[in-house]
């Protein structure tokens, strides 16, 4: 087990986003990280649990345990007793260390109030023997005012001779060399840290050790240090007077509009927040015109604590009613600036929106390779569910696939083709009327990128019908019912993946499953080395995703296609980072039950070893052998599968429907899929009450699939 113990060079530098950023980069690499602050430093106007814990808990769904208040440490320090509180923290990290590859731990910043910050971090970070990651910013000071702050707290890390410090990471980077563009690309991101390395070490002979390195360059946006309007109202105690959309606009301009209307060139910049004089009526009605217009300004926010004149107000009500927010403070408009600029930007506990940006953008900037390197590689790796979600969208990205969507103008659909296209996941394609999918666009206020392919149905139908008729002539199939059944998209989307036109297909959102399946075994059929296809659900887990599998198509699998569900199940977990370690389950856990159902599992456990000798196969094994550790131990001692089990075969469709539903119902888990295996080309089916994200990876699996 690994410790790495993030050190702060100063307060305010965004120790906590990277925590977050850490954690979600160990585990993208299939490590389970946990996370422990040791000491909680409140701010001023902080409430209710502790920010970094809280917001480590919701963002990566661990259970860090509360840290201690400042008055506990204090208070065993100005006793003399430094040695309990060191026990007290490994007893701490013992117990946060239990089932962890790694556990990052978060110093506390120095502080005026906190003096002892900086020799507190270097006594636990050795009780520990952690590897030290100094965390620090520019801060608009230039690279050697930044470099002596690294070198001072380096040097605090050593003894004998030997450094605990393993490298700094360097959040808000101002000179990051890459565009947007660019930073998107995982290699030129690593190679733009390597080079600010090595930037770094020539102008430190202090820092120019091999073993030191730049760990992160986190470059500063806009958008991740931008608070949502209400947490402006919060923190100046404003009064609100028109709350609108004050959860979701975020602050990403402030401006003090005391100048002349047509001087503000911000009020049609979304993002603004307008600190206006509560008497500037010109101003104010100005801002709900732009606001109408289409401009979503942040807020308007006004000083000197008067209402405006209530003819304004009524004015001005279609723009509140829009979702402009307002709201009003009783300071004038140069000590409101002030306190704007004083004010507190770290992320809210609630905003879990800002929290997850952070997350996943600090993380794409941190130098993987030598973090898993420091680490090692577990003897069994956990694939996270961030993890999985990240590998899905990097993989689809590099697949390049075209993907069909014959639902082309449900709404979630229209806004999952943008989202893929837009982040470059794949290449869609809407089976839909330009219109119909137009006014989706309009009605949900989304922009519609002008080479997203439609294609109208009615336009492409007839040339189908010959295709159609050669791949079903076996059946009989007349011109006349070709294009009757045509009419149904599913099917023209089926015909256009059957073709090579496009490389996948998803549907479901309105279908249901038989509506979705059944044009592919009519017309993609089955892969040569299959006789049957059969379906996989990606469970997300809290702690790592797991396999089931076949909860969608074959309601009473033989031994024979119980087996060949369990290789396809494995070669579709394999297919996706996940390492396979097959359970058959059934109620008997290996001679302890016998009937005619245990018979068929022990029967189908036999083939698999037959067919595929190099897989970690068992059964038959209940579902808590397979899945808890303690219990595979106690039920199945020898299994080198029980309790670590990733893929999980059921032996029949009633049981491994029901018990999908159960797990995502009642655990409220994600669940990916149904995944078809066995087809010769990719073709995946959505629940009806899917979301747009979980459209959006389904996208990402399906062009996966087509590699």
């Amino acid at each position: 087990m690994h410790c790495f113990f993030l050190s702060p060079t100063g307060f305010g530098v965004g120790l906590t986003s990277v925590s977050l950023g850490l954690i979600r980069a160990l585990e993208r690499n299939g490590l389970r990280a946990h996370f422990l602050k040791l000491v909680a430093q409140a701010h001023a106007n902080d409430v209710g649990p502790e920010r970094s814990t809280a917001l480590v808990n919701q963002t990566i769904g661990l259970q860090a345990p509360e840290p201690w208040t400042q008055k506990h440490v204090e208070r065993l320090l100005a006793d003399g007793r430094e040695n309990d509180l060191l026990e007290e923290v490994f007893s701490r990290f013992q117990q946060v260390a239990q089932d962890a590859d790694v556990v990052v731990v978060e110093g506390m910043a120095p502080t005026r109030t906190v003096s002892y910050a900086t020799r507190a971090n270097q006594q636990v970070a050795q009780s520990l023997g952690a590897d030290v990651i100094l965390v620090t910013a520019p801060d608009g000071e230039g690279m050697d005012a930044m470099i002596q702050r690294i070198e001072l707290h380096a040097r605090g890390f050593s003894s004998n001779g030997q450094s605990q410090v393993l490298g700094v990471v360097v959040n808000r980077v101002d000179d990051w060399p890459l565009d947007g563009d660019a930073a998107l690309n995982d290699t030129a991101i690593q190679h733009a840290i390597a080079e600010y390395s090595d930037r770094l070490k020539q102008q430190s002979r202090a820092l120019s050790v091999p073993r030191f390195r730049v760990l992160g360059c986190v470059p500063w946006q806009r958008q991740l240090s931008a608070p949502r309007s209400i947490d402006v109202a919060t923190q100046l105690q404003a009064e609100v007077l028109n709350a609108g959309d004050m959860k979701e606009r975020r602050v990403l301009h402030l401006v003090l509009a005391a100048r002349r209307v047509r001087n503000i060139p911000h009020l049609q910049i979304p993002g603004t927040l307008l600190v206006v004089p509560s008497d500037r009526d010109d101003i104010i009605i100005a801002a709900s015109l732009a606001s109408l217009s289409g401009t979503q300004l942040a807020g308007v926010l006004l000083t000197g604590g008067e209402m405006p004149h209530e003819r304004v107000m009524s004015l001005c009500q279609p723009a509140f009613d829009a979702g402009l927010p307002v709201f009003k403070v009783s300071t004038d408009s140069y000590t409101t600036a002030t306190h704007l600029d004083r004010m507190n930007r770290e992320i809210p506990i609630d905003d879990t929106e800002r929290a997850q940006w952070a997350t996943d953008f600090v993380a794409s900037h941190l130098d993987h390779e030598r973090l898993k390197n420091q680490v090692g590689i577990p003897d069994v790796r956990h694939l996270s569910p961030p993890a999985f979600r990240y590998n899905l969208v990097q993989r689809a990205r590099q697949a390049n696939k075209c993907v069909v969507l014959p639902e082309g103008s449900e709404p979630r659909t229209v806004q999952a083709a943008i989202i893929c296209h837009q982040r470059s996941i794949a290449r869609c394609i809407l089976l839909a009327k330009r219109d119909a999918v137009e006014a989706v666009v309009r009605a949900n206020a989304l922009t519609l990128p002008d080479d997203l392919q439609i294609i109208d149905p009615e336009t492409v139908r007839e040339r189908y019908v010959a295709p159609m008729v050669e791949l079903r002539k076996g059946r009989g199939l007349p011109p006349p019912m070709a294009l009757q059944q045509l009419e149904d998209n599913v099917v023209l989307g089926t015909m256009m993946l059957a073709l090579g036109e496009v490389d996948g297909l998803v549907s479901g959102a309105i279908h249901t499953t038989a509506n979705t399946i059944r044009p592919a075994f009519q017309l993609i059929k089955t892969a040569p080395q299959y006789s049957l296809v059969s379906s996989v659900f990606f469970m997300l887990l809290p702690d790592q995703v797991v396999v089931y599998g076949d909860c969608a198509v074959n309601p009473t699998p033989s031994a024979s296609e119980l087996a060949e569900i369990a290789i396809q199940s494995a070669a579709s977990a394999k297919a996706f980072g996940i390492e396979p370690r097959v359970a058959m389950l059934s109620y008997s856990t290996g001679a302890s039950g016998a009937g005619s159902d245990v018979e068929l599992v022990i029967e189908a456990t036999r083939l698999v070893r037959e067919r595929a000798p190099d897989l970690l196969v068992d059964g038959p094994l209940q579902y808590d052998a397979a899945a808890i550790s303690s219990v595979g131990k106690q039920k199945a001692p020898d299994s080198l599968v029980a309790g670590q089990a990733t893929v999980f075969i059921f032996p029949d469709l009633n049981t491994g429907n029901t018990t999908y539903k159960a797990v995502q119902r009642s655990a409220n888990v994600i669940s990916v899929g149904p995944m078809l295996q066995g087809l010769n080309k990719p073709v995946n089916d959505l629940s009806r009450g899917a979301l747009v994200d979980d459209i959006v990876f389904t996208i990402a699996l399906t062009a996966i699939q087509a590699v």
